[in-house]
């Protein structure tokens, strides 16, 4: 197949019909709680251990329950996973790619605001954002990895007259453990398709904080003909409890990640220790923090650098691992970038999703309230530190923290040099004349390199930018807020802190669950061992 188009996004404006279809299916999912069980080998499977699922901006409201998974369910997953491998690793791709784009067309018509409200209602996503993520990114990653699949497929070695050359991407022998985070249903849905796509059978934790659409992509997978057992499902409110079990197996052959880099280094740690256990070298790929940065020169255009801070600062509460959290402004813009700012900011509003007029939600629980106010009250109480904008955090009807942005003297800051995950921004001067100076600050005062962005008009300035930057963000946007990347057009991952670059939403992230077999075939074999110089 050719590549496909981006799905267009929607606007949900006042009378269109997404918005009165969505408005009807937040309606009818809050009337209707759910009760979640893990998935099996195509069953569910009740444990008698419930958990409750609430709606961060409004945590009177529950959602419904889950049944937690344990180390008895991780130990069935995984042998479920081991069997249904045997037929899923020989169907065809053809036939495995057609399941996946059934499902894309599903996402796109019936299943679509089932999604859109799940995340909506308990990621806090408003309309917009669950637009972006939940519909149109993961029917990108649908169809994108579908066509990819086919470009790896073709990727053939040379063949002659006297043989036949070929390579079989065989995926990989055992079977993929995908941990997903809380912040996108999309990240969530391809860190178990993309492996699956590729011959290999999953075994699937979702975040705790986002079990709930976590059901909805089962439902969604199920409903496109993924055979039983390919990817299974282990909600869980102690992700020990599964991980302990899963990374045990000498069965393990991958691991796909997105969340936290301390995370992801325990993970990386055991399967260390435990590596002459494994019938393979696990394939570890992951996604993790992030200090995103964008960088102004004096050349900068402050309407475009104003706008991209706001919405890359706190379109979804600042919880993207892209999110930028610490920008630098040369001090000839500083009052004004500030003052601007203060003035934009102080007019977002915030608020229940479900209220479209909403430019943000919540934080998603109290755990990330509770670290994102201990940054606030951090800069409150140290010199150095000036409130910009901001107002008093609520946690009394939602998990609601008003979007911060902090002046900070000190370019080393704990604000500007750590990872917050939430709607902050710090903002440091620079003197104009020490731009080279500030590049190597910018590059060398954070441990992560995920997203970045410069702000200036002189395009000697953009290179000179862009080359002493060249390490320090795998995702680098000229003129651009350091979030939104687009399946297809900006491959998204970055190095350092911030995980091993594998590029989700491109060809890279596949050829990882891929073991591919180099096969020849000789059409007239030799009948002698002697060679010709040997003669006479």
């Amino acid at each position: 197949m050719p590549l496909p188009p981006n799905q267009p996004v929607r606007d949900f404006a006042p009378g269109s019909p997404e918005r009165a279809r969505l408005v009807a299916e937040l309606d009818r999912q809050r009337a209707n709680l759910r009760r979640i069980l893990p998935v099996i080998d195509g069953r569910k499977i009740d444990t008698g251990r419930d958990v409750e699922m609430r709606e961060p901006h409004a945590h009177r409201n529950s959602l419904g329950s889950y049944a937690a998974a344990g180390a008895a369910e991780a130990d069935a997953a995984i042998r479920s996973a081991i069997a249904a491998r045997q037929d899923w690793s020989r169907m065809s791709g053809a036939s495995r790619r057609a399941i996946f784009l059934r499902a894309a067309e599903l996402l796109a018509g019936p299943f679509n605001e089932r999604l859109l409200a799940a995340t909506m209602l308990q990621q806090s996503k408003t309309a917009f954002q669950a637009e972006i993520d939940a519909s149109c990114e993961l029917i990108d990653f649908l169809r994108f990895n579908v066509a990819f699949a086919e470009q790896i497929e073709a990727m053939q070695p040379l063949s002659t007259l006297a043989e036949q050359n070929r390579l079989e991407y065989r995926g990989l022998d055992g079977f993929v453990f995908a941990a997903s985070p809380f912040n996108f249903t999309a990240i969530a849905g391809n860190l178990c398709l993309a492996p699956a796509l590729m011959g290999n059978t999953v075994v699937w934790k979702p975040s705790e904080r986002a079990v709930y659409s976590a059901a909805f992509l089962m439902d969604l997978f199920e409903a496109a003909g993924l055979p039983p057992g390919v990817i299974n499902m282990l909600p869980t409110d102690n992700p020990a409890r599964v991980g302990e079990t899963v990374l045990a197996s000498p069965h393990l052959a991958g691991i796909h990640f997105t969340g936290s880099s301390g995370a992801f280094d325990r993970l990386w740690q055991t399967t260390g220790h435990a590596v002459s256990r494994y019938r393979n070298y696990p394939r570890l790929v992951g996604e993790t923090g992030g200090k995103d940065f964008v960088l102004a020169h004096t050349s900068a255009d402050v309407d475009a650098l104003v706008t991209a801070l706001v919405r890359g600062a706190f379109d979804y509460q600042g919880q993207k691992c892209s999110a930028a959290s610490r920008a630098y402004i040369p001090q000839s813009l500083y009052t004004e970038v500030c003052e601007r700012l203060a003035a934009t900011v102080s007019g977002l509003s915030m608020g229940d999703v479900t209220d479209f007029r909403n430019f943000m939600g919540a934080v998603i629980d109290q755990r990330a309230y509770d670290t994102v106010s201990s940054f606030i009250d951090f800069a409150g109480t140290s010199p150095g530190h000036r409130t910009i904008a901001g107002a008093h955090a609520s946690d009394e009807d939602g998990y609601f923290i008003p979007p911060t942005v902090i002046s900070c003297d000190a370019p080393c800051s704990r604000l500007m040099t750590e990872e917050i995950f939430g709607p902050v921004l710090a903002l440091h001067a620079y003197p104009d004349d020490k731009l080279e100076d500030t590049v190597a600050l910018v590059d060398q005062s954070s441990s992560y390199a995920l997203t970045g962005a410069i702000f200036a008009q002189d395009q000697r300035v953009i290179d000179q930018l862009s080359l002493g930057l060249r390490d320090a963000a795998g995702n680098f946007y000229i003129n651009d807020k350091p979030t939104g990347a687009v399946v297809g057009r900006q491959p998204f991952g970055g190095a350092r802190r911030s995980g091993t670059n594998d590029k989700a939403g491109s060809m890279i992230n596949l050829l990882r669950w891929t073991s591919p077999r180099t096969i020849k075939e000789t059409f007239v074999p030799h009948t002698s061992p002697l060679y010709p110089h040997m003669a006479g």
